[in-house]
């Protein structure tokens, strides 16, 4: 078996990736929560068009690669014909009041990790196993009913995709031009603020990140295409392949890890470099009990919210949406939601408190 065997290049390309990804975030402190918490209470959107930059980067990468026929993202999960729209909501919803609870998401948790957070180890492993409960253990039986079963068939058109369905309505294939429209209109809020337009390492942070998703789907699709062995087309998630990390660490299969398992492999790594490069690594622990508890309870609502909703942060929000899923939309604003209860329930001691504007400064709860 050489480095070029499609069973050793996959992990291998998703380590590659996950390098990139972890030193890029973490050196230029990529976080989702981070962003909508600056939005929401500093009235500071220089972080959330940073985000929304790295979905519309993914989005104009992949969908041109796909032009091209070099990335088959209907090949994904994420473009099945049934479209699970209660597991996108609730999920969703879960994995939001997760985050707000931890203080970031699973890809968060593994930037932090990086830089020596006890505490996001500890998330990280209730997120994986909780994960694996909800795919393929106990929780899998509440799944199948409650998600599964209602799932919304979208087979007339092909699939979930937003460019499938208009293409499907209309009778002609307008994929490239729903992808544009998306994509213009991202641009123009992102570069509407003058102020940044300035920002030139967010706006190259961003274009990276976003680079990076499109890379997965090539590197994935171009292994498949030569591989004898099934391989998963996939581009970055943090949920399911943080349990099946966990699982490549603990037993053996006798199979080698898929790229998922090797982006976090990557990320970790990528993050521990950013954080010696900035010399900022510090051993952190939960506080007390309490602190404890509540990252405990934020990561089971991450592990099992993200399997429901097929994707956590970086797997609905730049993945899926750099596919067209319809699923993205849905989960981002739910996980939104659930993201500004949980945040008012911890800031502002009521959960009320997130259906009132909010116009004041206020500080990130301790993690």
């Amino acid at each position: 078996m050489t480095i070029l065997d499609p069973v050793v290049l996959t992990p291998l390309l998703g380590v590659l990736a996950g390098c990139v990804l972890g030193f890029v975030a973490r050196a230029t402190h990529f976080c989702t929560l981070s962003a909508l918490e600056r939005h929401w209470y500093a009235g500071d959107s220089s972080s959330l068009r940073t985000w929304v930059l790295a979905s519309v980067s993914a989005l104009i990468g992949t969908q041109l690669l796909a032009a091209f026929g070099m990335a088959d993202t209907h090949a994904s999960f994420y473009l099945q014909s049934d479209f699970p729209w209660t597991g996108a909501i609730v999920g969703g919803f879960m994995f939001g009041i997760g985050m707000a609870l931890v203080g970031t998401c699973g890809f968060g948790a593994v930037l932090r990790l990086g830089g020596g957070s006890l505490r996001a180890l500890v998330v990280l492993t209730v997120i994986g196993l909780s994960a694996l409960a909800a795919q393929r253990g106990i929780l899998g039986i509440l799944r199948v009913p409650l998600v599964d079963d209602l799932a919304v068939s979208f087979a007339g058109s092909g699939s979930q995709s937003m460019g499938d369905i208009v293409s499907g309505l209309v009778g002609i294939d307008l994929t490239p031009v729903v992808a544009a429209v998306i994509a213009l209109a991202g641009l123009a809020w992102i570069f509407r603020s003058a102020d940044y337009r300035k920002q030139f390492s967010k706006i190259g942070s961003a274009v990276i990140i976003g680079s990076v998703i499109t890379f997965g789907w090539w590197a994935t699709t171009f292994v498949a295409a030569r591989s004898f062995e099934p391989v998963q087309i996939e581009a970055g998630s943090f949920v399911v392949p943080v349990g099946d990390t966990i699982m490549q660490l603990i037993t053996y299969t006798g199979t080698w890890p898929d790229y998922g398992v090797g982006l976090i492999v990557g990320t970790l790594a990528g993050a521990v470099v950013a954080a010696l490069w900035n010399r900022d690594i510090r051993w952190e622990a939960c506080d007390d009990a309490r602190e404890l508890g509540r990252h405990l309870l934020g990561g089971t609502l991450m592990g099992v919210g993200g399997v429901f909703a097929m994707g956590c942060t970086v797997g609905q929000g730049i993945t899926a949406f750099s596919a067209l899923a319809i699923s993205a939309p849905v989960v981002m604003v739910s996980m939104a939601l659930g993201a500004r209860v949980g945040l008012a329930w911890l800031m502002e001691g009521s959960v009320l408190a997130a259906f009132r504007r909010s116009d004041g400064a206020s500080h990130s709860p301790a993690e």
